[in-house]
């Protein structure tokens, strides 16, 4: 059954990454007028991944916003794009989507990738985009305060190993109860319209999963940090337990979804990282691998990294046969 309710009446595009307040009472009210089947009966099992669609990331940068505005830390350009277009999709297809899930970037004051958890010999903080490598820290030119030095020291010597230069230092963002940390208002209205129209009251409740908020690492994908020196320990088995169940006699994994459709912020980083720490641990059954769509046009990569986004879906598509699509060309 179609949808009655207008697109327009759940989601107010104008206020899309603004900071308005909406408070849910009228989506959920709308939601329950639906007269759509539950989505505990879909008998094909649709899930939706959106990915740190937070205020820190998707409101305007602070030099794009007047003093006393609301303004993203990390700001991503085109971001109340993908909103739009996200939020356009669920409702598009809200009687077979069964579940929502949605990531969320959580952070504390001290962290190893913000400025509070380093010092010069003057006391002095590293300013935002500052590279930590292990020179810095062999020389003393930082150094590490409120955590474990030795880690610390490891984790910037495994990440300059790989590749990465160091531990790179983020502005403060998703600082946990911040403004910046919650998650976009009128996305989350239409995730309450969809939860109330399809009465998801079991297991396909909407679910939050919070990411990084380990000390000693940045945690761009949603399944382990950027280093992880304790393994399996450190593996956020909430996103195991939504893709995947272990059969109890042959002790492999029973995918839980038909299909998988990914959106979210950023695509040159948290996005692709998430897709890739998946993909990397599901990449001998194909037959979940191609389940997983990633739609292009729900995401946009941090200025300057553009190559990284597309250079990442490719690299999924070839690999792991995952399909690369437009969410507005997809009809469930």
């Amino acid at each position: 059954m179609a949808i009655q309710t207008r697109y327009e009446d759940i989601v107010d595009v104008n206020k899309i990454a603004t900071g308005a307040f909406a408070h849910p009472e009228t989506a959920i009210r709308l939601g329950l007028t639906e007269k759509v089947s539950p989505a505990a009966q879909d008998a094909k099992k649709i899930l939706v991944i959106g990915i740190d669609f937070q205020n820190d990331f998707v409101l305007p940068d602070k030099s794009q916003v007047a003093d006393g505005q609301p303004y993203g830390s990390l700001s991503v350009p085109g971001s109340a794009g993908d909103i739009e277009r996200f939020t356009r999709f669920i409702y598009n297809n809200l009687p077979k989507i069964t579940r929502i899930f949605l990531s969320i970037d959580t952070h504390f004051v001290y962290q190893i990738f913000h400025g509070s958890m380093w010092v010069d010999e003057d006391g002095n903080n590293p300013p935002p985009y500052t590279l930590i490598t292990p020179d810095d820290i062999s020389k003393g030119t930082w150094k590490f305060v409120g955590g474990n030095p030795l880690i610390a020291k490891q984790c910037v010597e495994t990440l300059a190993s790989a590749g990465k230069g160091g531990v790179f230092i983020w502005p403060y963002h998703c600082v946990t109860g911040s403004f910046g940390w919650n998650l976009e208002a009128q996305l989350m209205q239409m995730v309450q319209f969809h939860s109330a129209a399809r009465k998801t009251v079991g297991k396909e409740r909407p679910v939050p999963t919070f990411k990084g908020t380990d000390i000693h690492s940045e945690m761009y994908g949603f399944l382990e940090p950027e280093f992880n020196p304790r393994g399996d320990s450190l593996i956020n088995k909430q996103v195991l337990d939504v893709l995947a169940r272990t059969d109890a006699t042959s002790g492999e994994p029973k995918f839980e979804y038909d299909e998988i459709y990914i959106g979210g912020e950023a695509g040159s980083h948290c996005v692709p990282e998430s897709g890739r720490q998946i993909l990397k641990r599901f990449a001998g059954y194909p037959e979940f691998t191609q389940r997983i769509h990633f739609m292009e046009d729900c995401m946009s990569p941090v200025s300057g990294f553009e190559q990284a986004m597309h250079d990442a879906l490719d690299e999924f598509k070839r690999t792991y046969g995952v399909q690369i699509v437009k969410s507005t060309d997809i009809v469930l």
